[in-house]
Formats: structure tokens, C-alpha cells, sequence
């Protein structure tokens, strides 16, 4: 199956939805062992990129991720504006004149997304950030693809191991951030990027199936 320049964009306003609706979920893990202002920031940039999109007539696919990109710079505060921000741009970059995209293509816009935020953050797996999410997740779902699993199916490998990776991020010690300051004070709380960065990919994979049917 395919999505399309629209779906795409429907997408990313049922992320902001979904971000909006959690942003003191976000803030208060965030306040555990950050700033206290992850759910907020969040919640501010996506309703900027709402604005941006809702106003945006591209069919290019790699233009949209753009603009959302800009949009979480230039309005997301801390460590998260430039990390997503880098995150949708490295994507984008994949998508350049692309109207739809399938499996495949969203498997190499989130590596793109993946390698963006390592090298934004110095980041690897194992120091409590979204990487810990993320990076388990694209294992799963390249796994997944090469087991020629149908399309609904490789989302879920995805999940369940986007599910595990946040969730493990609890016992984890923080090598990154404001929360590296709190050390092993820094276990038995969920790390804020790694749950929006699961947020976000849960509410890819439900409006893919809901497309799908």
C-alpha cells in the first residue's frame, strides 16, 4: 500500500493532535529529571506546524516534511526543536518530489531520521534519549520487510519493539541531557523523548492501518 501527499499530511496533523493531548504526560516525565517543559515545547511546535500546513499546497512530500522541520526549530525549545527538526529534515530529503510512499520508502525516511538525531546529539543506544526508541524500532520493521511480512504487520514488529526500547529507558541510567546531572537519581523515570518519539510512531502506524482499513 500506498500513502499519499495528503494522507501524509493528515498524519502529521493527527500527530499534533496526539502530542497535544499528552503534553502533561510529556511535561511531567519531563519534570522528573529535565526541564519540565518537553510536553509543552512540543505541543507549541506542532501547533505551529498545523498553522504551516494548513496554509501549504504542496503534493511534495519531502517539502511538507520540511516545513515541519522549520516549524519545530524555530518554536521548540531545549535539546527537542533541533533534534526533531533534524529528524524531519533528514527525512525529507528522502522524500524530494515524492507525492506517495510506500513501506520501503518510510523505512529509509525514518533511518535518515534516526542517523540525523545520533549525529545532531552524539547519541547512542543505551544513554535514555529517543534513540532508545527509535533505533529498536527500525531494526524491527527492516527485519520485518526482509521477512516479507505485509505491511500492517511490520508496523506492529515496529511498535512492539518501539514499546520495549521506551519502556527500557526506565531502568536506565542518563548519559544525556540535564538528566546525565541526576545520575543513578536519573532510574525508575521514563525518559520524555523516548515516549513522544513512541507517540509519534504509534500514531503513524494507527492512521496507516486506519487508511489501510
Amino acid at each position: 500500500m500506498t500513502v499519499n501527499y495528503l494522507q501524509v499530511k493528515n498524519i502529521i496533523y493527527k500527530i499534533a493532535d496526539v502530542i497535544e493531548e499528552n503534553k502533561m504526560y510529556l511535561t511531567n516525565l519531563d519534570a522528573a529529571i529535565g526541564d519540565g517543559d518537553h510536553g509543552l515545547n512540543m505541543s507549541k511546535g506542532f501547533k505551529v506546524v498545523k498553522e504551516k500546513l494548513e496554509s501549504d499546497e504542496s503534493k511534495n512530500i519531502g517539502d511538507i516534511l520540511k516545513k515541519v522541520s522549520m516549524a519545530l526549530i524555530s518554536t521548540v525549545g531545549g535539546a527537542s526543536g533541533p533534534l526533531y527538526g533534524t529528524a524531519f529534515m533528514k527525512a525529507g530529503m528522502k522524500a524530494i518530489n515524492k507525492d506517495e510512499i510506500d513501506i520501503n520508502d518510510f523505512t529509509l525516511l525514518l533511518e535518515e531520521a534516526l542517523k540525523g538525531i545520533k549525529d545532531r546529539g552524539k547519541a547512542t543506544i543505551g544513554e535514555k534519549t529517543m534513540v532508545d526508541t527509535l533505533e529498536p524500532a527500525l531494526y524491527a520493521l527492516k527485519a520485518s520487510i526482509n521477512d516479507k511480512l505485509d505491511c500492517v504487520e511490520c508496523l506492529d514488529k515496529m511498535m512492539d519493539a518501539a514499546f520495549i526500547g521506551k519502556e527500557n529507558t526506565k531502568d536506565m541510567i542518563a548519559k544525556k541531557g540535564r538528566a546525565s546531572y541526576l545520575g543513578e537519581r536519573s532510574k525508575g523515570h521514563l525518559d520524555p523523548g523516548a515516549v513522544s518519539s513512541y507517540l509519534i510512531l504509534k500514531t503513524i502506524c494507527d492512521e496507516v492501518k486506519a487508511i489501510r482499513g
